[in-house]
């Protein structure tokens, strides 16, 4: 006997997951403090990427950015009581995805760290992700923290968020997925570019603005800034808005395609839609960057990153031929670019309905990363990410490639939770 989550094989479950994918519609209904907006955050919990590990197995920038969040919660008085009470349960320290967000980099969250609020309205299912804390290379995503860092993460949450909130409610939701798609016709991938997405934000924002600027000129003008002083506020969003339809698949019997990805600074790890909540973890990706002048590649560390979830669902990476402008900024051409989209199509289920590239003639996105296919082909999952130093900050960024190891792991445990497959 079946349900309507247990398809009967599994070609017809991972047609469902496409068909999910696919038929998402992520808006944009809030911003309000982790506390308010997650259910279960609580005044003590600290979020950060990957899957839940010890304290002990912290390491490195993601173990500093978590320390900096408890300190810039009021959780610990200095490092030392911060570890502390980490180590003891005092303060409680969960894997993003646990509470369905997603992280940058080291994905730390806090209490009164405001979250992007983005429901899928076509299943029903919430995803949330923080705010970019700017321009500055040094931020507590990339593990420091410091004077300015905290003084930014105030101004976020004092002055940008409220103000923010206000209009997004004010417009009673925000369709991304229109805005989404056209930007990928005007260059962005939707992760390591969003200079197109960013602006159609701001301009589906600005009647609202305009009319909270009635009342707080100075804090509009504020927000104004913040959204365009660079070309990634968007990415927040984009992360939020796939989670919000990732999630839609994950608990479909029998499905082989992946549900999230993700890295902490012990590994990369996936989720399989029809494995639950389970993450088979892998070594360190491989990378291949361009780093800012100044650092070198034996500067580049791992510190965690849930951006990936945008590959997930047919963006990022499996979208690179839509973003030729990332040459600049990640090395590489546009012949490279093409040739690594196209080999995409050979581990995914389909092609995304309304994600398009228009170099490929229109042709859509590859969605929907069969664990199966993967090992099959050896091709594995190309993801553009921000790479980060050692010593903290963003030194460069690039693409990365999963390992095999996770999607062997995860073959095993398929072949084990559905005898004979």
């Amino acid at each position: 006997m079946t349900t309507p989550d247990m398809p009967v094989d599994r070609t017809a479950a991972n047609a469902e997951a496409l068909r999910r994918l696919g038929g998402a519609e992520p808006v944009l209904l809030d911003v309000a403090p982790a506390r308010d907006a997650v259910p279960g955050f609580t005044a003590q919990t600290i979020l950060t990427s990957g899957p839940t590990m010890p304290w002990a197995a912290y390491a490195g920038g993601q173990r500093a950015a978590v320390i900096g969040a408890a300190l810039f919660e009021g959780l610990a008085t200095d490092e030392a009581e911060a570890d502390a009470k980490l180590a003891g349960g005092g303060i409680t320290l969960r894997g993003c995805q646990e509470l369905r967000c997603v992280g940058s980099l080291a994905g730390v969250y806090s209490a009164s760290m405001p979250v992007f609020v983005v429901k899928n309205q076509a299943y029903g299912n919430i995803g949330y992700c923080n705010i970019y804390e700017g321009v500055n290379h040094r931020r507590l995503n990339y593990g420091v923290y410091d004077e300015g860092v905290r003084d930014r993460l105030r101004y976020i949450n004092d002055v940008v968020a409220p103000v923010l909130g206000e209009a997004v409610r004010a417009t009673g939701g925000i369709r991304l997925k229109p805005l989404m798609v056209s930007a990928l016709h005007m260059g962005d991938d939707l992760h390591s570019r969003n200079t197109a997405a960013s602006l159609l934000f701001s301009r589906e924002l600005f009647p609202a603005l305009i009319a909270v600027a009635t009342t707080n000129r100075s804090g509009v003008e504020k927000v104004v800034q913040a959204m365009t002083e660079d070309h990634y506020f968007f990415l927040r969003l984009s992360m939020a808005a796939a989670k919000s339809t990732a999630d839609a698949i994950s608990g479909i019997g029998r499905c082989s395609v992946v549900s999230a990805m993700a890295f902490n600074c012990n590994g990369f790890s996936i989720k399989v839609a029809g494995l639950g909540e389970r993450w088979f973890t892998g070594p360190h990706a491989t990378v291949d960057a361009v780093l800012f002048k100044g650092h070198s590649k034996d500067e580049i560390t791992w510190m965690g990153g849930e951006s990936p979830i945008t590959e997930t669902v047919g963006l990022g990476g499996f979208a690179q031929a839509a973003a030729f402008p990332l040459q600049k900024y990640q090395g590489g051409s546009p012949e490279g670019m093409v040739s690594r989209n196209l080999s995409l199509y050979g581990i995914t289920v389909g092609e995304h309905p309304d994600f398009r590239i228009p170099y490929l003639k229109y042709r859509g996105t590859p969605t929907g990363i069969d664990i199966f296919k993967v090992i099959e082909t050896g091709i594995l999952p190309i993801m553009n990410i921000g790479v980060a130093g050692r010593d903290g900050g963003q030194i460069g960024a690039g693409t990365v490639q999963a390992p095999m190891e996770c999607f062997l792991q995860a073959a095993d445990a398929y072949r084990g939770a559905y005898v004979g497959f």
